[in-house]
């Protein structure tokens, strides 16, 4: 697809900002909410919940690469809207669920639904359709970045009232409105051109061995390690530091602010830095910050300084693993090189939990973990650097 010839960024931005939220906020924020009450209800072990969710997960992954190339050769209206409109049937079925064998099959159709309609291959849309790229990756990830904010509430609130099942079928009926909304937005979107059918053929083997795609595939694997494995682990290891639970649940808050400031302040600058510019500045940060956590145990002012570093590193890392990957490794063909992008980080992301539980039980405390994801972070602004290094 050419950029710049279907929808206009101000719809492009409308468009992919809501149906974003509402895929994300009924495909993903719900599961913890949901654990405890099917667990309570159904008798089943937490080990199954959480290996079905990661069936999805690795769904997904495995998933995005066939449709990345998918999008890159016949254009996005047809498999996002199909998989939007899929996950209402889904959402239903899983309210209705009995067995656990169903439950596991649902959340592995699930993962097929994401891979086809949500962030990467968004995200790829607004590579092939935006005038302006970074403006517009920027402004939707504003809206996004409430998604928590509003369905972690929403979600409780439904549960209390209509108990998992009704919560389920009223978050189907949210992704009716998200399945609407999709097609009207693509409907304006054009066909593949015709250097993007070669880019998702035999072509892409090749792309997948440049040294600019395997620097960003360990970076943005990196990233996605280190910040699965803060989700799971930041708060417990906060509190073994002894600090007022008040304190560790703001210093863990600081990081959504955080994000946004970054992002507003990136959409400020508009083009007057390179998306290049910023990848290297928000991958220096990650080793910084981590190291900050890993030597100041005892010091409040060190962990403030890690939740401020980490939460722009992130924050930036998010836009810069769409607009950087689209500026480094170039906008043809971008359905199957971020769908690539997205399997790589797969299993990083889905191990990064278990891995570090790993790590406190056998030290048996957290101090280790600070300093292998300094570790990590070293890698990942080790990988940017060779991307943008080796395509300048």
């Amino acid at each position: 697809m050419i950029p710049g010839r279907g929808i206009s960024d101000r719809t492009l931005f409308w468009g992919i900002a809501t149906t974003q939220l509402i895929g994300w906020g009924t495909l993903h924020v719900p599961f913890p909410l949901l654990v405890a009450p099917i667990e309570a209800e159904m008798g089943w072990s937490r080990v199954l919940l959480n290996g079905a969710y990661t069936a999805g997960l690795l769904s997904a992954g495995i998933a995005a690469v066939p449709a990345g190339r998918w999008l890159d050769r016949h254009g996005p209206r047809a498999m996002m809207g199909l998989g939007a409109a899929a996950a209402v049937p889904l959402l239903l079925a899983m309210s209705l669920v009995q067995q656990p064998v169903a439950f596991i099959l649902i959340w592995i159709l699930l993962g097929l639904v994401q891979a086809m309609t949500l962030w990467g291959t968004a995200m790829a849309v607004v590579v092939a359709e935006a005038r302006d790229m970074t403006r517009t990756v920027t402004a939707i990830t504003f809206v996004t970045g409430f998604t928590v904010t509003i369905f972690i509430p929403l979600t409780d609130a439904l549960i209390s009232q209509f108990g998992w099942r009704g919560a389920l079928q009223a978050l189907a009926g949210l992704q009716v409105v998200g399945a609407i909304l999709t097609a009207l937005t693509l409907r304006q979107a054009r066909g593949p051109a015709r250097g993007a059918v070669r880019a998702g053929g035999p072509g892409l083997w090749m792309r997948l061995h440049e040294p600019a795609f395997l620097g960003l595939a360990l970076c943005f694997a990196a990233h996605a390690f280190i910040g699965t494995g803060l989700a799971a682990h930041l708060i417990p290891l906060l509190r073994e530091r002894g600090w007022p639970e008040a304190t560790v649940l703001l210093l863990a808050a600081a990081h959504g602010p955080g994000q946004v400031a970054a992002r507003a302040l990136l959409f400020a600058a508009g083009r007057r830095v390179t998306m290049r510019a910023v990848g290297r500045f928000a991958t220096a940060l990650l080793p910084v910050a981590m190291l900050a956590l890993a030597a100041g145990p005892a010091s409040l002012a060190l962990t403030m300084v890690f939740a401020l570093c980490w939460a722009v590193a992130d924050g930036l890392l998010t836009i810069v693993r769409t607009a950087g990957a689209a500026e480094i490794l170039g906008r043809e063909g971008f359905g199957a090189i971020s769908g690539a992008l997205s399997a790589v980080a797969v299993l990083p992301r889905t191990a990064a939990p278990l891995l570090i539980a790993l790590v406190w039980d056998d030290a048996g405390d957290y101090g280790p973990v600070p300093w292998l994801l300094a570790g990590v972070g070293l890698l990942a602004a080790a990988g940017f650097i060779a991307s943008a290094r080796a395509r300048p």
